[in-house]
């Protein structure tokens, strides 16, 4: 009983709609009705430029990592004879956190698709994996300045990095990395096909933006 308090809690602090909150707050905008409609640091840096874009990425990663660490407020979670268990209840926490923003209640069940916030799940549990991954997204940012795709190598590299250089043992993480990997992969189709067709937009790395395009 007391797991599923805690995760209520992580989707509660997951719900937290930071790119609609600081696209409104200060841009007086909301940010799902501009770019390609979505409330998350992808859209957040192609409408509202690399400022906005990193608060909004840095906040949500931050819903991860504390949804996390809420499995250490349980003292059974603190015996050695439970890593099984810490790290399964630690997965369930931070996918709370996923599902809240991707469904937040505070914003009409309407937010973004959870990268950062998958981030900051991995960076608390496994913190050298993740430094990898944001590593392998920031290089292909850097070259090719789409968030789109760096997010989806970045998941295919999670795996990867799970299953063959890492060896993680525990099972249970293995496969949340292949998921992982598939539902970010599932959840940009639509980025995908505008990429083949070279319709997807870019973001401004150095540079502020100053007007903003509403969605089709």
């Amino acid at each position: 009983m007391i797991e599923l308090l805690f995760l209520i809690c992580a989707y509660l602090i997951g719900s937290v709609p930071t790119a609609v909150w600081v696209s409104k707050g200060v841009f007086g905008m909301d940010i799902r009705e501009y770019g390609s409609g979505n409330a998350g640091a992808t859209n957040t840096f192609r409408v509202l430029g690399p400022k906005a874009g990193t608060f909004v990425m840095v906040v949500d990663m931050l819903k991860g990592v504390i949804a996390v660490r809420l499995s250490y407020l349980l003292p059974y979670y603190q015996n050695s004879d439970h890593l099984t268990q810490l790290v399964n209840f630690q997965i369930g926490l931070g996918l709370a956190a996923v599902v809240g923003h991707i469904f937040p209640i505070w914003a009409g069940f309407k937010g973004g698709k959870g990268i950062a916030t998958l981030f900051g799940l991995v960076l608390a549990i496994q913190p050298i994996v993740a430094v990898c991954c944001v590593g392998v997204f920031l290089m292909i940012l850097f070259f090719t300045r789409y968030v789109s795709l760096s997010s989806i190598i970045a998941s295919i590299a999670f795996p990867i990095l799970i299953l063959y250089i890492f060896n993680e043992p525990e099972v249970f993480y293995r496969i949340f990395a292949i998921a992982v990997a598939l539902m970010v992969v599932l959840t940009h189709q639509k980025n995908i096909a505008r990429l083949l067709t070279g319709n997807e937009n870019k973001v401004p790395l150095f540079k502020n933006r100053r007007g903003f395009r509403r969605k089709p």
